[in-house]
């Protein structure tokens, strides 16, 4: 029973929410620029941060219980037929094979991968993040990097809030007395806003060359790129067309489409 709340998550996104509440209150308790800010009648600002946090906290959960883009059926996206689709994704002097997952069983597209966590395939596979125990996919990469913008945003806008109350003290032991808690909170913050910005940037260029993290950490081992060179990207349209069907297409994209690959030389 222990093993199976662990499974669902629910004690990662307690203790995400939690943390997230408990320095939001740090930041409003002290004397730090919302609290001042409180005390001489100006509430746009408080109001701002904690509708912030707010919607930080409510992407969280969305990304979190999201549909990330489970393989349900044997049946492939598109118009074209499973074989169809390998045969436009294998090299031409390959010869073409449906793979079928070794766990769940099921026909896996391409660039779909099994998730050990979630023990279900994932369409466009990007990594299991443990942070919101959930896969990131197909259906949720886009709000999953929308999530990061908005918490980066209230990570630095938190970390101004809190060297804002940082208050001076004859002694060091009374500047701790006084500052503890702030700097606790600071610690935090500055953590997780380096962490952010890491996997923001990380995130962004990989979209931008329209790869994502399982293809560029294994490529050795993805049968349909361990045969391309070293810098080829099969699914590559540039970078302005990868980051317009990232962020701007509505309708579901196929990404599985192949726009390079490789030929034989003619004898």
């Amino acid at each position: 029973m222990v093993q199976n709340v662990f499974r669902s998550g629910f004690l990662v996104r307690v203790a995400h929410t939690l943390l997230t509440w408990i320095i939001t209150v740090i930041l409003f308790l002290h004397n730090t620029s919302l609290r001042r800010c409180e005390e001489q009648g100006e509430l746009l600002l408080p109001a701002l941060f904690f509708l912030l946090v707010v919607l930080s906290v409510l992407l969280y959960f969305a990304v979190s219980l999201m549909d990330p883009g489970f393989v349900l059926t044997d049946t492939v996206k598109g118009a074209q037929s499973p074989n169809e689709e390998m045969e436009a994704m294998i090299p031409q002097s390959s010869t073409a094979r449906v793979r079928r997952c070794g766990y769940c069983l099921l026909q896996q597209p391409m660039r779909a991968k099994h998730c050990h966590m979630c023990k279900r395939c994932v369409h466009r596979f990007d990594h299991h993040c443990p942070w919101i125990e959930n896969c990131v996919g197909e259906r949720n990469h886009r709000w999953f990097i929308i999530y990061l913008l908005v918490q980066l945003l209230t990570l630095l806008w938190g970390l101004h809030v809190a060297l804002s109350g940082i208050s001076p003290a004859l002694t060091w032991e009374q500047w701790f007395r006084v500052n503890g808690f702030l700097l606790a909170a600071l610690c935090i913050v500055g953590i997780f806003s380096v962490v952010v910005v890491l996997l923001l940037g990380s995130h962004l260029y990989l979209i931008s060359i329209n790869c994502t993290t399982w293809e560029f950490m294994s490529r050795h081992r993805i049968s349909y790129l361990k045969t391309c060179k070293d810098e080829e990207n099969p699914f590559d349209r540039g970078i302005f067309c990868n980051l317009w069907d990232f962020f701007c297409i509505c309708r579901t994209v196929m990404w599985e489409k192949v726009y390079h690959r490789n030929t034989l030389n003619p004898v």
